[in-house]
């Protein structure tokens, strides 16, 4: 089926639908796979998202498509910092993502995140202090941003006075797919473009460092460590440490964001994760069900023709997978508009599937559990100050820019039912 009455994608990126774009899904499930009027292929339904996931068939490396499609992708203000493994297929992309799963953690390294979690329950307990003496803050700002930034910095191995230079590129690339009215085009351009460079200098010394006197993080493991593949190049190591900066820091501030904000829209669920801790890990599998962090993949593109729910995609054209859409598919999810934190049988598809599945999902679902364990046992009667929320202008990387929020103090560290102190 085509799209003839107007663009599908223009509907989905439509900053007006940025709140709440599940009824657009809804009915875009309706047709399975659709053509647009402007050319992707867009498919909505759970089990067509996963099928094409685990197809071999279907390419992630832009170098696949047509030139028809290819014309209208944007343009990579990238210099010094090529394409990650996300970017590329078999069997690069496999050799890529062994080595670099195998010092981040499971199941090569399974301790590695085990022995993270009591730092990152300081840097989230030393964020909330932060809190003390206000009645409300803005959780993106002052939460959301500088904790997966600061667990990603440990991590790599970054030395905590160039922290803050981190943050700084972070919120940078982070807001370059974001139209900035206050700002042209080539302004935006200018900025993303120098970060991505700094970023690249800072990087590339950073490796130089490792390989003079290697530490016990995850980059000096990644530049020392012989495996039976070899090492990463300098610009293979340049392309990873990137990813890891920006892909990950952006999935968790928008999970984070968007679990605090469901939670509050659900206060019965807040109150029970403050009395029974453990309903987090479920809790937050629901949540990357009912309002994932990533809400498509865009930019696919089959290396043969593929027959998929009686539409036939021809090889090179632009396919996009509407993960968010696929989560909440009745055909698959119960009741998929409700929240239920102990829903059974939770495939969701926040994480994607297939070869090219999350590889940082075991750290951002840790930092999301911690996170929201702790905002919810702290936080005494938070409650919102604005709902809808300002959203990012992103379509594809979704969650709230700015979520105010007022609370009558924090509660101590300990009992999660102790008095509240702070102001009031």
């Amino acid at each position: 089926m085509t799209q003839t009455q107007g663009s599908l994608v223009r509907q989905i990126t439509d900053y007006a639908h940025r709140a709440d774009p599940y009824p657009i899904y809804a009915e875009l499930r309706k047709t399975p796979v659709v053509r647009d009027a402007e050319g992707p292929y867009i498919v909505s339904t759970y089990w067509e998202i996963h099928g094409l996931l685990h197809d071999p068939r279907l390419s992630s490396d832009a170098r696949n498509l047509d030139p028809q499609a290819a014309s209208e992708l944007s343009e990579e203000d990238d210099p010094g910092l090529p394409p990650g493994f996300l970017k590329l297929d078999p069997p690069e992309h496999d050799r890529l993502r062994r080595l670099a799963t195998a010092p981040f953690g499971p199941p090569h390294t399974p301790r590695r995140l085990h022995e993270m979690r009591g730092e990152l329950t300081r840097i989230v307990g030393e964020l909330i202090d932060g809190f003390e003496g206000r009645d409300r803050i803005d959780l993106v700002d002052h939460f959301c941003y500088p904790f997966p930034v600061t667990v990603i910095c440990r991590l790599l191995g970054v030395d905590r006075e160039d922290e803050p230079r981190f943050h700084a590129w972070a919120d940078t690339l982070a807001a370059s797919p974001d139209p900035d009215p206050d700002a042209g085009a080539a302004e935006r351009r200018r900025i993303t473009r120098q970060a991505r460079t700094e970023l690249a200098t800072y990087l590339s010394e950073l490796i130089e460092e490792r390989r003079r006197a290697p530490g016990d993080d995850m980059l000096s493991a990644l530049v020392s460590e012989q495996g039976p593949e070899g090492r990463m190049s300098r610009v293979e190591l340049l392309s990873t440490a990137a990813l890891l900066l920006v892909a990950g820091h952006e999935t968790t501030v928008n999970l984070i964001a968007n679990g605090m904000l469901t939670l509050l829209r659900n206060p019965d669920v807040l109150t029970r994760l403050r009395k029974d801790p453990h309903l987090v890990v479920p809790l937050v599998e629901e949540l990357l069900r009912f309002d994932p962090p990533v809400q498509m993949l865009p930019q696919r593109t089959p290396l043969s023709e593929i027959d998929i729910a009686g539409v036939t995609i021809p090889r090179g054209a632009s396919v996009w997978l509407l993960l968010a859409s696929g989560n909440r598919d009745p055909q698959r999810f119960p009741d998929p508009d409700r929240f239920d934190p102990q829903r059974r049988d939770n495939q969701h598809l926040g994480f994607g599937s297939g070869i090219h599945s999350c590889f940082g999902a075991p750290l951002a679902r840790l930092e999301a559990q911690i996170a929201l364990t702790e905002l919810a046992r702290r936080l005494d009667e938070p409650r919102l100050l604005e709902d809808p929320p300002t959203y990012r202008r992103n379509a594809v990387l979704r969650g709230p820019r700015h979520l105010p929020l007022a609370f009558e103090g924090l509660r101590p560290k300990g009992s999660p039912n102790g008095s509240p102190n702070g102001s009031r």
